[in-house]
């Protein structure tokens, strides 16, 4: 969260002096007309990069965990867990979703950060 803040922040300086710039030029319309050009335009560019910055790639990997669930490597029943969402992983719409024993998680979670999924 604090890294998205940091980006944030900055995002909002580089803003100024195109603003500043987009308020010279349109001085001509007035004050309250340059400044809704200038905003129009910052929001055009700006847009893409506040997007950019709050997109998933920078949350937390979301886990979904359900009371007396089937593992669906095991066939135990027990709380089961399973990864929804990490960086480009994403089962969000997963129409069958499989959930895993607590052990059977842990060797699946390894198996995925082996391939560069960070489940952490």
């Amino acid at each position: 969260m604090f890294r998205r803040y940091m980006l944030y922040l900055i995002r909002w300086q580089l803003s100024t002096p195109i603003l500043a710039v987009c308020l010279a030029w349109f001085i001509k319309f007035g004050n309250l007309w340059s400044t809704v050009i200038a905003n129009f335009i910052g929001g055009l560019i700006f847009f893409w990069v506040d997007r950019f910055i709050f997109s998933k790639r920078f949350d937390r990997p979301i886990w979904e965990i359900r009371e007396k669930s089937i593992c669906t490597d095991c066939g135990n029943t027990a709380r089961g867990y399973r990864l929804v969402v990490a960086g480009e992983y994403d089962r969000r719409n997963d129409p069958t979703p499989e959930f895993r024993c607590e052990k059977c998680s842990e060797l699946k979670a390894q198996a995925l950060q082996e391939t560069g999924v960070s489940v952490e």
